[in-house]
């Protein structure tokens, strides 16, 4: 295994090519789900972020919905002080921001980037993403209201999230490989379903992943332990931040993460530094986006840029694992089946 060359805190970030796009993001992002779940306050997302392009971090991702914009309107106070070409933004939408406003018509699509770009304080954003499929609008219509917000220079690229096999090929077949350079799934140690269908079939039509969730929110951190109370000020104690979790936080799942730990100290890493060099071992990544509520969270997450995992350790983690990944064609939580065409 080749280690990060620094050991002083500090970082040597790595960076890769989004997609078939120009853009190179850091191999290491900062997405802003905690600015919306409450987690964090502004001078923390301040610190955060300062903290980020202090160790190389260039991608941010966040979404209209976290917050209904609060978390955008706070990385535009804080990013619109960098050089716009300093920085990799990407946003995201689709959810309720409204009674009346959510989903992927056109309508949607045209006033909430514009709302979106309002509030990030700048006139484009890297990447625009469809946070989740919509199956009540043509998928024609969605394609085409996209390609349109490009088209108006007020998005350099498309993504999307957690869409399946079958949305992703419909998309293809309307408008070409070109049309998407990233695809945004769940993919940790704990959640590996995306391997089996997703990460082969936008590899073979130029599509990165940007993975969300690799340490399986805070539980490859090890902050849980089998047979012990929720740790005080953790997310899964917070109402507010425990989102889907009860799915993580099992007996079975705990113990396994319990025997990765010798694995990482073997290896003369954290546990979390283990689990994001695991994600990052995948060429099909471009990015893995972590969040923060502290400064040193950041740094330390940026270590795993540039570490290799061998071939030993890859083994011993699969055996640890062993009974409790999620493996082969799973949906992954939230998504949606099915594709509308215009009839």
């Amino acid at each position: 295994m080749r280690g990060n060359p620094y050991n002083d805190g500090g970082t040597l970030m790595r960076y890769r090519k989004l997609g078939s796009s120009d853009l190179e993001v850091s191999e290491i992002s900062l997405g802003s789900w905690l600015t919306f779940s409450g987690g964090v306050e502004a001078e923390a997302t301040r610190a955060c972020t300062e903290a980020a392009f202090d160790v190389g971090i260039t991608f941010f991702d966040t979404a209209n919905v976290y917050g209904r914009g609060a978390a955008e309107t706070a990385w535009g106070d804080i990013l619109s002080k960098h050089p716009r070409d300093s920085y990799v933004l990407a946003t995201k939408v689709f959810g309720q921001m409204s009674d009346t406003e959510s989903g992927l018509s056109a309508e949607q699509i045209s006033k909430q980037i514009d709302a979106s770009l309002t509030r990030l304080k700048t006139d484009y954003v890297d990447l625009y993403q469809a946070h989740r499929f919509d199956s009540s609008v043509p998928i024609e219509e969605t394609v085409e209201a996209f390609q349109k917000v490009v088209e108006q220079g007020k998005a350099r690229y498309l993504g999307f999230s957690e869409w399946t096999p079958e949305q992703i090929q419909a998309a293809i077949d309307i408008a070409g490989p070109d049309l998407f350079v990233s695809s945004q799934p769940q993919y940790s140690m704990l959640w590996q379903a995306p391997e089996a269908e997703v990460f082969p079939l936008c590899e073979a039509n130029g599509i990165s992943q940007i993975v969300w969730s690799p340490l399986a929110q805070g539980v490859l951190t090890g902050k849980y332990r089998p047979g012990q109370p929720v740790p005080e000020g953790s997310r899964f104690a917070s109402e507010t931040m425990s989102g889907s979790m009860d799915r993580l936080i099992t007996e079975p799942i705990l113990e396994a993460v319990e025997r990765l730990a010798p694995i990482a100290e073997s290896a003369g890493l954290s546990l979390p530094t283990l689990a994001l060099a695991w994600v990052l071992r995948r060429g099909e990544l471009a990015s893995a986006i972590t969040g923060a509520s502290r400064p040193e969270q950041v740094r330390a997450n940026a270590s795993a840029s540039g570490i290799e995992l061998g071939d030993d350790v890859l083994a011993a983690i699969d055996e640890a694992l062993d009974g409790v990944a999620v493996k082969g064609p799973t949906l992954a939580p939230y998504a949606q089946t099915g594709i509308m065409h215009r009839g």
